[in-house]
């Protein structure tokens, strides 16, 4: 008997010299069912500019990585005269990632799947220790307990953080309401953290608003928008963020759109900047309560208490003149921001989504008349729709280096 290897069969040879063609596109398929821009095979190869073969290929060789799956038998979409394609979606079995946010009230851990899914939550945490350690340690354990209990294989760990985290070094730069140490660098502690939990995978932070924006870009309102705007306010402050031709634009060094240090009025109260008048004190929901005459309460969050204002009281008269304040001076602030992104939709979070839903016209209507925009005629302004669009982000963070070469990524 000979000890040469058979050479492959002329088959075989087909499928491999197909695979190896589309190994560049795995990472662009990923993505495209990821994102569920391509529910099936025929869209797939559409999206790609591969022949269906090649597609094919790409697609067995996602789901042999246990990413995506392929429906066996292929259908027909509902009133549809073409040919019937293989349906493609996420692994909903296949691996996650772990993501942690954290904010001014509290911080919580969630292991999120492709397409965006939450698979687990920990409960919520409510106390933020003064010592970032302590607090990253705390949210890496929650998610390490997470994994234990599902048994989940973990391939990355993504962290949001209300500050702008500079790069190259991941410092946090202003966590203002949190009271760490400006300049801590969260990004090495959590990767500490991660490390210490048994966790061997790469480990990422940024900031929440930018991380809210990339997962509304690709899972919720801002799907399909080219050049997206965000700007929310969660539990304290206003953050904003860009998106363009789909990646986050952060600037330099990580620290573009800081809107809300944007001035919207000029006699208004002192910001931590040490400005005055700044959207972040103007327009966030310490200063919606402050302006309807409310006290802050110890029992819930100060958004939660927010929301609840304009959702129950809005007939309340100083409740409605409140909202109207922050109106006005969030429409201020986009409007000049119009001026000078000129993007194609804007997303509004947190407070900001509860103020749009209540009064819509008003702030579309003030965005219009101080920028250019409205006078050819206005930038769709939307709610996000995405719950824990910040912890979905930090996910999105996480599965970056999947989608970009998957077979790299999870060798």
């Amino acid at each position: 008997m000979s000890g040469k290897a058979e050479p492959p069969a002329a088959g075989e040879r087909t499928t491999r010299a197909r695979l190896d063609r589309g190994r560049g596109a795995l990472g662009p398929a990923l993505e495209l069912v990821h994102t569920g821009r391509a529910p099936t095979r025929a869209v797939l190869t559409a999206e790609l500019g591969v022949t269906r073969a090649t597609a094919g290929a790409v697609a067995a060789e996602l789901e042999a990585l246990g990413l995506i799956r392929v429906d066996v038998r292929p259908a027909a979409a509902a009133g549809s005269q073409g040919r019937p394609s293989h349906r493609l979606d996420v692994a909903e079995d296949g691996p996650v990632v772990l993501a942690a946010q954290v904010h001014a009230d509290g911080f919580r851990a969630a292991l999120v799947g492709l397409g965006g899914r939450i698979v687990a939550t920990a409960p919520g945490r409510q106390t933020v220790d003064a010592d970032p350690a302590k607090v990253l340690g705390a949210v890496v354990e929650a998610g390490a307990e997470l994994l234990r209990g599902t048994g989940r294989r973990c391939v990355g760990a993504g962290l949001a953080v209300p500050s702008a985290v500079a790069e190259p070094d991941g410092l946090a730069l202003n966590p203002l309401h949190l009271a760490w140490a400006v300049g801590a660098p969260v990004r090495r502690i959590f990767a500490e953290c991660v490390r210490a939990a048994g966790i061997t995978v790469p480990a990422f932070a940024a900031n929440d608003v930018n991380l809210a924006a990339l997962a509304e870009h690709r899972h919720g309102a801002g799907r399909g928008a080219r050049d997206l705007l965000c700007v929310a306010t969660g539990h304290r402050g206003v953050g904003g963020a860009l998106v363009l031709d789909g990646r986050l634009h952060t600037g330099s060094s990580g620290l573009a759109l800081e809107v809300g240090h944007l001035t919207v009025n000029p006699e208004g109260r002192p910001c931590h900047c040490g400005g005055r008048g700044c959207l972040d004190v103007e327009a966030d929901p310490l200063a919606l309560l402050v302006e309807a005459g409310r006290a802050p309460g110890p029992e819930v969050s100060l958004l939660q208490q927010a929301n609840d204002l304009l959702l129950n009281q809005y007939d309340d008269p100083a409740v409605r003149r409140a909202a109207e304040a922050l109106i006005d001076r969030l429409g201020l602030g986009l409007a000049g921001l119009v001026n000078i992104l000129n993007p194609d939709r804007i997303i509004l979070g947190g407070l900001h989504r509860t103020l749009l839903d209540a009064d819509p016209g008003r702030l579309r209507a003030v965005v219009a008349d101080r920028s250019l925009w409205g006078q050819s005629g206005g930038v769709p302004i939307l709610p996000c729709t995405l719950d824990h669009n910040s912890l979905v982000g930090a996910a999105e963070l996480a599965w970056q280096p999947v989608l970009d070469d998957p077979l790299g990524a999870l060798r």
